[in-house]
């Protein structure tokens, strides 16, 4: 069972940065993502990886504000977000695709296997 835990949210003022981190139980697994929830809305992804290559695909509603990033040595997956904005408020979950899973891309719009319990980011104007 691969176990998510994910830290870095907070406050913030529209127009700030936040760097989200995701610390994984075992080895990160070969593609990783980002997910979020706002309030009344369901979960969208915002990004994924292959791990083990580096080839990431965004939410094209994030327009180049989002870079999504991994650490295999320190087993951890970032989120780094700029110019934030209100709307970008809401909880987000680190996640993963179990191994031998379809791809990254399609994991990006249907969804992961595992998650973690999420972090909330809250982004005031």
């Amino acid at each position: 069972q691969v176990q998510l835990a994910e830290s870095g949210g907070g406050s913030v003022q529209a127009g700030g940065s936040l760097r989200l981190s995701c610390a994984a139980s075992g080895s990160l697994s070969t593609c990783m993502g980002w997910f979020r929830q706002a309030p009344g809305k369901e979960r969208e992804g915002v990004a994924s990886i292959y791990t083990d290559i580096s080839s990431a695909y965004y939410n094209p509603s994030l327009k180049g504000r989002f870079t999504i990033s991994q650490d295999n040595a320190k087993k951890t997956l970032y989120l780094q977000m700029n110019s934030l904005k209100p709307e970008d408020t809401g909880i987000y979950y680190c996640a993963a695709v179990r191994e031998g899973g379809g791809s990254c891309a399609t994991a990006l719009v249907l969804g992961m296997d595992y998650y973690g319990q999420g972090t909330l980011v809250t982004i005031s104007s």
